[in-house]
């Protein structure tokens, strides 16, 4: 079930009024008809992955309750790693087992072998990778003794499956969203009109902005053979667009529909085209996913406190593995490495430090210094966005190469205006709203005739630029 489908927009509201006539003194059954509604949600694409997720919750919710019960280090260690391998088996059978045995027959191949395997044909399951690392988070949580291990499993079975952030994050950590699903949930009117706002916000980046930036993307990426140097960047341009247009809407969505709920959700964006450098980007950009292999990867490594080797080692395995999430196809992995040669520099000058303070704060306009920053960060991520947009790392070389050598500073033979028009508008609007945790949320403080006919207009403009509906692209990780 799409968040911009016919079918969504019945079901979110039904859910809503049951979930609220239940009334907030009834924790358990608002629980019972989250993990209800989660599983609609979820079987609306195939009913038989739920019994992945109900298996998985059943693995992780056993294991942290025999964590619990157990106090010899070689028996805790025995039961995380049971978690770990689990988890990871479920998803390495799912989405790499194909990636793997055709690159084992390649490198037989190289080698003058034949290798006799046979791949098999495999249906992804949606979000598959979103909730396998949010039930490891808890089970690591409890063996680290961050966080007590719940009795409640129907609680527990919400928090794996809470549908608004279930198939695409964020990837919610069981110390901030688990123990919501233990208290009571308030209705605020205030909450509550943020969080729409956030929504009419997210969709708008997703219809207006990343669909038909798709449009153009698709037609480009496509046929790129076809066109110059110009209209190639311009794609990458597009795709740029696409792709933070329909995650960070898809996050603005799933934020503001909790909040509908009563919960709060961590932030997974914080306008990350508007980085001064590559480690900036990294912290602003799907946050949730960064933050957990900083903390369950990263860290556990050896993180930044050993020598240079180490550092550059372990910066090399974050990026590489973050690649490798996303899919099973070497693009991603040459992605992820591409980002950690961009982030080498900053860490050698030791010039990788968080970056906390707003770019141009309290100004209209950066600096020239910080416009640049800003364009050369922009630059090499639209770069490296080429891999993560291109069928395989061949095409992804011969664009790039391309860009470069096929009339470069020519009219593009494709250039939508009206396109054009609108990622401005929307980056201006992002531009104006960069201090606050999504674009239009200190809307408020204007004038009421003034902030209705802005949602109104945004309104206006997804009946006017509904172009053909797209999924969102971090499905199919």
């Amino acid at each position: 079930m799409l968040f911009n489908s016919f079918e969504f927009f019945i079901f979110l509201p039904i859910v809503f009024v049951l979930y609220w006539l239940i009334g907030n003194k009834r924790i358990q059954q608002q629980n019972l008809l989250i993990a209800l509604s989660s599983y609609v949600f979820y079987g609306w694409w195939d009913w038989r992955f739920l019994f992945l997720i109900l298996f998985s919750s059943l693995i992780d919710y056993t294991i942290g309750l025999k964590l619990r019960s157990k106090d010899k280090s070689s028996s805790r260690k025995l039961l995380l790693w049971i978690s770990i391998c689990i988890n990871l088996g479920f998803l390495g059978f799912f989405k790499y087992y194909n990636f793997f045995v055709d690159s084992l027959i390649e490198s037989f191949t190289f080698f003058g072998a034949k290798l006799s395997l046979n791949t098999l044909n495999i249906i992804l399951p949606v979000g598959i990778s979103f909730y396998t690392f949010q039930t490891l988070s808890y089970t690591i949580d409890v063996y680290n003794k961050k966080l007590e291990p719940t009795k409640n499993f129907l609680a527990f079975m919400a928090f794996v499956s809470f549908f608004p952030q279930l198939v695409a994050g964020p990837i919610e950590r069981a110390t901030n969203l688990l123990p919501q699903f233990y208290k009571k949930r308030e209705f605020v009117y205030k909450n509550a009109v943020d969080g729409l706002r956030q929504v009419l916000w997210g969709l708008f980046k997703k219809v207006v902005i990343a669909d038909n930036c798709a449009t153009y993307a698709n037609m480009i990426f496509n046929n790129q053979e076809d066109y110059s140097g110009s209209t190639l960047l311009l794609g990458a341009f597009f795709f740029a667009f696409q792709i933070y247009g329909d995650f960070s809407g898809y996050s603005d969505i799933a934020i503001g529909i909790s909040r509908l709920f009563g919960f709060n959700l961590k932030r997974n964006f914080a306008f990350p085209y508007f980085s001064r450098d590559i480690a900036e980007f990294w912290r602003r950009w799907h946050i949730s996913l960064s933050t957990w292999f900083r903390d369950y990867l990263y860290i556990p490594l050896g993180g930044s406190r050993g020598g240079i080797k180490m550092k550059v080692r372990n910066t090399f395995i974050i990026f590489i593995v973050s690649g490798f999430w996303h899919g099973a196809n070497w693009t991603f992995i040459v992605w992820g490495a591409l980002n950690a040669l961009y982030f080498l520099p900053l860490l050698l000058l030791n010039r990788n430090r968080v970056n906390t303070n707003l770019v141009a704060e309290g100004k209209y306009l950066p600096t020239w210094r910080e416009l640049l920053q800003m364009t050369m960060t922009f630059f090499i991520t639209l770069i490296a966005w080429i891999f993560f947009r291109a069928d395989n790392v061949t095409n992804a070389i011969i664009y790039i190469r391309d860009i470069f050598t096929k009339a470069l500073f020519t009219t593009p033979e494709i250039l939508p205006f009206t396109i054009l028009g609108l990622v401005t508008f929307f980056t201006s609007i992002e531009w104006l709203g960069r201090s606050g945790e999504y674009a239009i949320q200190k809307i408020d403080f204007m004038k009421k005739p003034i902030r209705w006919g802005f949602y109104m207009f945004l309104i206006i403009l997804m009946f006017l630029f509904t172009g053909e509906q797209q999924e969102f692209i971090y499905f199919q990780f």
